[in-house]
């Protein structure tokens, strides 16, 4: 299965408002392009990718505009040219891929960590310490693969037309040593440096906050540039990813995460702290 990219979900989208707008239920759309009802279903939930042609002959059987048809041909298109991720499919499983080909097309990234340094600021040596202190023992060469996908997803905070990414940590993570001191310090540093970046917002949850509400998992929120892609959702359990896309789901998310924002230290005071946390080190 393809990865659910924001292009693949805002296609789906058109294609099902089209057919409501044109009145037809799924069967009897299908119906026009000789296909069945679950794979039409499918097509619309970003399930399955659908072709260029397909599209096509869909909304043309919908009634829409020669120009219409024109956008969504194309975007089936885009959502058919393949990520760098494609070529560690291998590697990660299916949900962490969907994960990843959504956040390289968010314009906006909410991350709460509250045991580890959120992976978009990991240095490759924390990284290194994160992924040998697994679940799972890992040899060096998959350590390696692993820490190249990581960096490679980093690198849009830094390139042209970077997302905005607001990064919310819990003290605990700051103390939590992985890998040696050096390393940490050297994470450390680069926490404080990111922070600089003005797309970049790090905040930090004094232990002092006590319990808040997320001290039961890490959170991700991604948002989008078109208004019809919906806010995703991203939270982990002891069964791994499990990614939320339903609006009351998502909204909770939004609040909690807005809670979290509340409860954390300021940027700048953030900041004091974590040079605090240096200089004790």
């Amino acid at each position: 299965m393809a990865p659910k990219t924001a292009r693949a979900r805002r296609l789906g989208i058109a294609l099902r408002h089209h057919r409501e707008a044109a009145g037809l239920t799924l069967e009897t759309a299908a119906d026009e392009i000789n296909s069945t009802r679950s794979t039409l279903s499918r097509y619309e939930n970003a399930q399955t990718l659908i072709t260029p042609a397909t599209v096509r002959a869909l909304l043309t059987s919908y009634g829409v505009s020669a120009e219409e048809v024109a956008s969504a041909v194309q975007l089936a298109k885009d959502a058919r040219k393949p990520g760098w991720w494609v070529s560690y499919s291998y590697l990660l499983d299916p949900r962490t891929i969907d994960f990843i080909a959504l956040e390289a097309e968010a314009t906006a990234i909410a991350n709460f960590e509250p045991s580890v340094v959120p992976g978009l600021l990991q240095t490759a040596d924390y990284i290194r310490g994160v992924m040998r202190g697994g679940p799972h023992t890992l040899g060096d060469d998959l350590v390696e693969q692993r820490v190249k996908v990581r960096l490679d997803r980093q690198q849009r905070l830094t390139g042209d037309d970077p997302p905005i990414l607001d990064a919310v940590i819990d003290e605990g993570a700051l103390l939590r040593p992985v890998g040696d001191q050096s390393v940490m310090d050297g994470q450390l540093r680069h926490l404080v440096k990111m922070a600089e970046l003005p797309n970049i917002t790090v905040q930090v949850i004094p232990l002092s906050a006590g319990y808040h509400r997320g001290t039961r998992g890490s959170l991700h929120i991604l948002e989008f540039a078109d208004p019809e892609d919906p806010i995703i959702a991203s939270v982990e359990t002891v069964a791994g990813q499990m990614i939320l896309d339903r609006a009351g789901e998502t909204r909770t998310c939004t609040k909690i995460m807005e809670h979290l924002r509340s409860v954390a230290l300021s940027p700048a005071d953030s900041r004091a702290m974590l040079l605090s946390v240096l200089k004790g080190r």
